[in-house]
């Protein structure tokens, strides 16, 4: 009888053990997301198309107030009409321009805590073509300036907000910053020079960013993409989208622009996410052409 007296009490010290733990225990190790996106404010570049607009039409369903930024005025006006976000026209290589669009962002949806880069432009030109002339510079610096200067520029203005808000968590948290790079970034094929620059550039700035912020309370995560279906290959014909799919180990197809906006959602809500390039491409490691 006094064993099992004994028994019991035991259980009901566990229990009461595992309800004072449980009280105490920070929401993450009971499975709950620490960062909910809903009624937060976020920007996102290249917003009007592709990737860009993909990652905005997940966080307006998320229930986030998004403002996109995008140098086409005509386009993006429309599509923030269609997805129900805030248009902020604006040249990502230009600090005044990037300026006075968050201005006109935080006016509307308060200091964004989430900034996602996909502005970006592309070209191919090899460092000395077929007659052995080399490769206008003016090439080289204009995708320079747009995919990374663009990036860092609009990395730091909007950094520079985010250090003036009130922590979001627990840990300090004010912001999370997203920006994307390229499997070129990493294998580039011939004629990319700039292009795998410009990527493998914001490849390297990932993890000192997320150093260089984290004071802040501020992370930084950069998403790799292999071959996506942006507008640029929706032109192409069907047997060619079909054979740059066939080179993915698998799934054997291009990727969707939805399917950058679920990672680009989950780094956001993931706050143990920081100072990490994620490759999103099926696998592949790109041929020299």
């Amino acid at each position: 009888m006094q064993a099992m007296v004994k028994r019991i009490v035991l259980v009901l010290a566990c229990i009461d053990l595992l309800r004072r733990f449980s009280r105490q225990t920070p929401d993450i190790l009971r499975g709950e997301l620490k960062v909910d996106v809903k009624g937060e404010a976020a920007i996102v570049t290249g917003g009007a198309s592709g990737l860009g607009r993909a990652t905005a039409e997940a966080l307006v369903a998320a229930g986030a107030r998004v403002a996109l930024i995008d140098r086409n005025a005509d386009l993006v006006a429309a599509t923030a009409q269609e997805i129900g976000a805030l248009a902020a026209p604006a040249d990502v290589t230009d600090p005044a321009s990037v300026t006075a669009a968050l201005s006109k962002a935080r006016e509307a949806h308060g200091v964004a805590r989430i900034c996602v880069n996909c502005a970006g432009i592309g070209g191919s030109v090899r460092i000395v073509d077929r007659q052995g002339a080399p490769m206008d510079l003016d090439h080289f610096r204009q995708i320079i300036e747009v995919n990374l200067i663009g990036t860092f520029n609009v990395l730091r203005l909007a950094a520079a907000d985010m250090a003036s808000l009130e922590a979001k968590t627990e840990d300090g948290l004010k912001g999370v910053v997203v920006n994307t790079a390229s499997v070129a970034g990493y294998e580039g094929q011939v004629g990319q020079a700039a292009y795998t620059a410009s990527k493998g550039g914001v490849i390297g700035l990932t993890v000192q960013s997320a150093r260089d912020l984290s004071s802040h309370g501020i992370r930084v995560c950069t998403i790799a993409p292999g071959i996506m279906l942006t507008p640029l290959l929706m032109g192409l014909p069907e047997a060619t989208l079909d054979l740059l799919g066939d080179q993915v180990p698998f799934p054997k197809r291009t990727g969707h622009p939805s399917e950058y906006g679920s990672l680009a959602m989950e780094i956001i809500r993931n706050d143990y996410l920081n100072g990490e390039v994620i490759r999103l491409d099926g696998a592949i490691r790109m041929a020299p052409r």
